[in-house]
Formats: structure tokens, sequence, C-alpha cells
């Protein structure tokens, strides 16, 4: 026989308070800077027999040329396709042998070559790093499958209805800026060439541009020694300024509908412009995050799944990044209760910029952040990930020691006041991925204009008005 909440004892009713927390004892840091500009990092850290090594330079995908969205991406692929001196085969089977790992990204804002392995293959490991970093050659019969690969890829993701949104999205709320562009074209990708790959590469891999963190079970001054033959001859080269078109001002609520015939689900994002990553209402916009939207004891996600079942989860995320950010609600529901949980979204909305949080609500946030922030830092990757963030994003060099004691300073007051200045219900953009002719009706209860778009990204007439093409 199951009990009701009533007749439970008292200590089943209620959640533990939070513990304590503790001092996060952070392995101490040394930097220094080699001739040619390279920052490198030292953390010691010898609990487990383990390096790790990230290599991250300040020029991400907005550094694309405009003519070649995905050049980053696809640069970063091959570096593991082939050097001067090894093939794409050659690098797997040395990785494979030591049981390492060897690879390379990039996002929005910086560019990352990350490798680790057991401490006793340390300098292999950053000898092939370097290789790959250094001296790639990036071979034609290797370029062509990853332009194929990249192909399919996209075929793929225009496929999925979250890509859909997240495209729509950025392309609204960014305008011309480079944060616009979420992925490249066919006709970009088939531009592409090995030529083109290895003037980006000279321009942008530069040492004078930046960081190397070296972490784990390291001896410093031995492991100096190899960066310096490995890096120390790299020359340093031109750091240009990044100037990008400001995104769009919004002075109105509007609605984008992508069309999906069929759909039995819409996905919706409902975004506006915040912040940068250094913005001082960093924290406030956390807290109130976290409050709306973060997790599944948020605000939304009790709202439109746990009360009114609309969706397996509703949440907000905080898109902060180094030149523009977005604040924006996502949740993915049955397209008969589009309407309804528009109404939710922006019934919340409301709530959270016309009343003060509960001081409850406030101190459960800050125990939230609080308490996942060191988890964060437990693993030698987790806690190099975080150092590279610092430099990319220029944050202060105490970020992480200072961190729980920024976000317990946050009040209620400020919670509420970046709630209006960010989460503007009447200046958002609404994004809807779903069936056009079955929810338009219903979105249109909730914004005064529509533009309505295929699943290329192309401007389309609203459903049942006769395409113009097919008269002519």
């Amino acid at each position: 026989m199951s009990q009701t909440e009533s007749t439970l004892e008292p200590f089943r009713r209620e959640p533990p308070p939070p513990l304590a927390p503790r001092p996060l004892n952070l392995p101490a840091r040394e930097e220094l800077t080699l001739k040619n500009g390279l920052r490198v990092v030292f953390v010691e850290q010898r609990r487990l027999p383990l390096v790790s090594f990230r290599l991250a330079f300040r020029t991400g995908d907005v550094y694309d040329p405009p003519e070649l969205p995905g050049l980053s991406d696809i640069l970063t692929v091959m570096l593991n396709e082939g050097t001067e001196r090894r093939t794409s085969r050659q690098i797997a089977d040395e990785v494979a042998r030591i049981g390492a790992t060897l690879n390379a990204g990039s996002n929005s804002d910086y560019t990352t070559i990350a490798a680790s392995a057991l401490t006793e293959f340390a300098a292999e490991i950053l000898e092939l790093m370097a290789d790959v970093c250094l001296h790639p050659s990036f071979p034609e019969n290797e370029l062509e499958l990853t332009k194929q690969n990249a192909l399919q890829n996209l075929i793929v993701q225009r496929g999925q209805p979250s890509f859909l949104a997240n495209e729509r999205m950025a392309r609204v709320i960014y305008g011309a800026h480079p944060y616009a562009v979420v992925a490249p074209t066919p006709e970009s990708i088939g531009a592409m060439t090995r030529a083109r790959l290895a003037e980006f590469h000279r321009a942008t891999f530069i040492p004078n541009n930046a960081v190397l963190v070296v972490g784990g079970d390291v001896e410093r001054a031995q492991m100096l020694a190899h960066v310096e033959r490995l890096f120390g001859a790299w020359s340093a080269g031109a750091v240009g300024a990044a100037e990008f078109p400001a995104p769009p001002a919004r002075d109105a609520r509007t609605a984008y509908i992508v069309d999906r015939p069929g759909s039995a689900q819409s996905n919706i994002i409902i975004a506006n412009p915040a912040i940068t990553r250094t913005h001082p209402d960093y924290f406030p916009l956390l807290l109130m995050h976290t409050v709306l939207g973060a997790n599944a004891s948020s605000r939304l996600f009790m709202n439109l799944r746990e009360e009114k079942g609309y969706t397996y989860g509703a949440y907000t995320n905080l898109d902060a990044r180094k030149a523009a950010g977005t604040f924006r609600a996502t949740a993915e529901v049955r397209t008969p209760v589009t309407g309804a949980s528009l109404k939710e979204f922006f019934y919340e909305f409301a709530r959270i910029r016309d009343e003060l949080v509960s001081e409850q609500e406030l101190q459960d946030a800050k125990a939230y952040l609080t308490g996942i922030f060191p988890i964060r830092l437990e693993t030698l990757d987790g806690l190099i990930d975080q150092l590279i963030q610092i430099r990319m994003f220029d944050l202060p060099d105490d970020y992480l020691q200072t961190y729980r004691d920024r976000v317990q300073a946050v009040t209620r007051a400020e919670v509420q006041r970046v709630a209006r200045t960010y989460v503007a219900p009447e200046a958002a953009a609404i994004v809807v991925v779903g069936d056009a002719a079955e929810i338009t009706e219903q979105v249109g209860e909730y914004a005064p204009a529509i533009e309505f778009y295929d699943s290329m990204g192309q401007r389309k007439d609203a459903p049942g008005v006769k395409d113009k093409g097919a008269e002519q």
C-alpha cells in the first residue's frame, strides 16, 4: 500500500538541507610566456598518473571567411588526417598504441586541440599534438572524404527540427553578425580547397594568439623543456582586431514559423538578445535563469511538464558569448498545445518580471549553482576546460576562487532587475518549427506578425496561399 504525502514521516516530506560548502582546494597554477608569445599554464595534479594538454586559439567560427562558413570546422577535422611526416593512419595508430586521445574542434569563439595520455607517454602525445597543430598537410583524398561527410551531416541536420529552430533563431537574433551562421552550406563545403585550408591555418594558428594548458602528473621543468623544443620555433603572427556588425535591435514581437508539414510536435524557441560573457549582469542573470528554467525543478519545467503535461521538458538557456549573447526559452510540445504552451511561457515571463522571486527559490538556486560548480572541477579535464574558458573569454584570474561568493551575493531585487531587462516579451522572437497549417492560428494569438520559412531556410508564403512560383 502506497503512502500519501500527508502520511509520510516529516523528514521524508522535505529534501535535506544542502551541506556546507567545502573549500575548493584548487591546484596551484604557474604561467609563463614563450618568446613567440605562446602563453603556457602549468597545473600540477598528481592524484593519478595522467596528463592532459589543451591548446586554444582565440579564433573560432566567427573568423570564417563570409563566403566559406564552416571552414574552421573542416580545418579542425583535417588536423588528424595527415601531416608532413605522418599519414592519417599513422596518427591514429600512434594514438591508439599509447592509449591516448587526440582531437580538435571549434566553437563560435575559439578553437582547441586536446590531448591526454598516461604520464609515461606524455612526451609522445605532446609531440603528436605539436605535429598536427604545426604541420598539417591537408591531403586531397582525406579532404574529399571530409567534405562528403560534411554534406551528409548537413542533410541529416536539416531533418532535425531542433537544428531548424536554432538556425532560424540565430539568423533573427544576430542578423549580419557571424553568430547568425550555425552551419556551412553545400556551396561553401564544395568551395573548400587544400590551398584555402592552408592559408587559413597560417593566418589563425599563431602562438601569440594561443594558450597551452598542461595539467596533471607532470614535472614542470621537464615538461617546459618539451614545450620549448616543440613550440619554441613557431613563428608569431599578426593578431587582427575583430570587428563584427552589431546584432539588430528588437522593438516588436514577431513569430517565425519553419514549416514541417505533418509534424506531430512543435519545437518552440522564444528569444531575446542578452549579454556577453564578461558583462556585469552575468551572475544575476545566471540566478534568474536557474529559477526560471535551468533544470527540472525550475518554474517552466514544473509548469509545462509537471502541471500541464504539454512536454517532456521546458527550459531556458543563457548563451553568453564573447561578442554577444541570447536568453531563450525552449520546449518541444505536441502540435495541438502549441498555443497553450506559448500562453504558459508568457505567463512565467510576466511572473518573474513582475514579482520578486521567493527567498526560498533564490536560496535553492544558489545551492544548486554552488553545489554543481565543484563537480565541474573534480576531473583534470574539467578543470582545464574551465581554465581555457577563463583565458578565451578574458575572465578574471580569480574567477574560480570567487565564483561561489559572486553567486551568493546576488539579491532578489537583482534577479527581478535582470528579468525586466533581458526577458522582454514585447520584443521577443518566437521561432516555432512544426506543421504551419496546424499551428499558425495558435501562434497568431501571441504575435502580431508571422514570417514563414521552409526547411531549407527560404522564405515562403503562409499556409493556404498558392505558391507564386507555381503560376509561372
